[in-house]
């Protein structure tokens, strides 16, 4: 209590008014909430409280390794570190000690701080059962497990792994199982049904399958509207924090250059920028450092980053639950948001799908000329030739003939 009063937590979101009375009293709970509805701090409240009244599990043979209490697991190295952070922020009184394990970086520094013992271990599927393998813990002494996101954890393929843990846990009825995902599907609840011990189902805003308080907009530019479209809207709306989706890495790079080329101060994130970078960036730009973020669906789920005013999705995503999670991104708790969307030539298709899953129709307003900014292009980057390094190019076509590259 005084950890949650130094926090000023004072007031329950919905997923955690419908959570928190159900898994205080010992019960599982798979939980249906959108993006920054306050999911964390529920099973985070409920994990910490368990764990505080229950002594620790006695067993008749201690295995080899750390015992940690109870297990985390989240599908993204960045949802993972949120978690700890928080879970740092909401237990700084409780005497509770937290690890953190995923790829990417630290491997000794984590796996040293889990051998010196643990209570709740948190992390991404791999480098937990890395650890577990290698004997640095063991699960005997589990009193909750947790699934973040599980909705993502099939999408990114992690399902076999989930289950490869949960079948070496105690059984359900012996801990407390908490679930929690965008969307409750039949495969998600399949999952909960079997793993969990008769958890009650609970849904917040299920009729509203995005925040009310995001002002979504729609855009039908031709292919080549689309960057002066961005840099027009861009300049006249003067957003504070904008996180710009795009569904190629190819294109995060062109929409990155092309921003920086034209005066604004961006950045691009996917998949293939190096752990280290990616928390610098996301540091920069939640200190404001970096005005614009430019992604791929790598970003559009468990990154907290308070305070972003604007998301555009310069592509509609292909998948309908994505739309949704990006524009998840503004009007977290409780604040204002918009969201604007490209509908261009190469994904206009998706958005007969994207309205159904919404259960609305999105508001479009056409391209006003004056919104299309006079802009400085610069060229696609070409590939290098297979086998050998990128060629030097001075003149040519198809590379930007003899531009300076950025």
């Amino acid at each position: 209590m005084d950890s949650l009063s130094e926090t000023k937590f004072e007031y329950l979101t919905p997923i955690q008014a419908l959570t928190l009375p159900i898994a205080l009293k010992g019960h599982d709970v798979a939980g249906q909430g959108q993006t920054g509805t306050g999911k964390t701090a529920a099973f985070l409240v409920a994990v910490m409280q368990r764990l505080l009244t229950e002594p620790p599990r006695q067993l008749d043979r201690k295995p080899k390794g750390a015992a940690p209490r109870a297990l985390i697991l989240a599908p993204t190295r960045e949802l993972a570190i949120q978690i700890e952070k928080d879970a740092i922020l909401l237990g700084s009184k409780t005497g509770l000690k937290f690890a953190l394990a995923y790829g990417g970086v630290d491997y000794e520094k984590q796996r040293s701080k889990i051998e010196q013992g643990v209570d709740i271990l948190i992390g991404t599927p791999g480098r937990i059962i890395d650890y577990f393998k290698q004997g640095v813990y063991h699960l005997q002494g589990i009193q909750s497990i947790v699934l973040d996101e599980a909705d993502r954890m099939f999408d990114l393929g992690f399902i076999k792994d989930i289950r490869y843990v949960l079948r070496r846990l105690p059984k359900p009825d012996q801990r407390l199982g908490l679930l929690f995902s965008a969307t409750l599907s039949y495969k998600v609840l399949e999952l909960a049904y079997e793993h969990m011990n008769q958890p009650e189902k609970v849904a917040v805003e299920s009729d509203h399958v995005t925040a009310d308080r995001v002002r979504q907009v729609i855009y039908f530019p031709a292919n080549n509207e689309k960057l002066p479209l961005l840099i027009g809207l861009i300049r006249a709306k003067d957003p504070g924090r904008t996180m710009v989706f795009s569904n190629t890495k190819m294109n995060v790079d062109r929409i990155t250059r092309t921003l920086d080329a034209n005066g604004l101060n961006a950045a691009a994130l996917s998949g293939d920028v190096p752990q280290k970078k990616r928390q610098s960036l996301l540091k920069r730009f939640h200190a404001g450092e970096i005005d614009i973020l430019v992604a791929t669906d790598v970003a559009a789920r468990g990154l907290h980053i308070p305070d972003v005013s604007h998301v555009i999705n310069y592509d509609l995503p292909d998948n309908a639950e994505d739309y949704v999670h990006r524009i998840g991104r503004t009007a977290r708790l409780g604040a204002d948001g918009d969201a604007i969307s490209f509908a261009c030539e190469d994904y206009a298709f998706a958005l007969p799908e994207i309205e159904a899953y919404v259960g609305r129709k999105i508001p479009s307003e056409s391209v006003d000329p004056a919104l299309l900014a006079d802009i400085t292009t610069v060229a696609r980057r070409s590939r290098p030739p297979r086998g050998g390094r990128p060629q030097n190019r001075s003149g040519g076509s198809g590379g930007g003939g003899g531009r300076r590259r950025r």
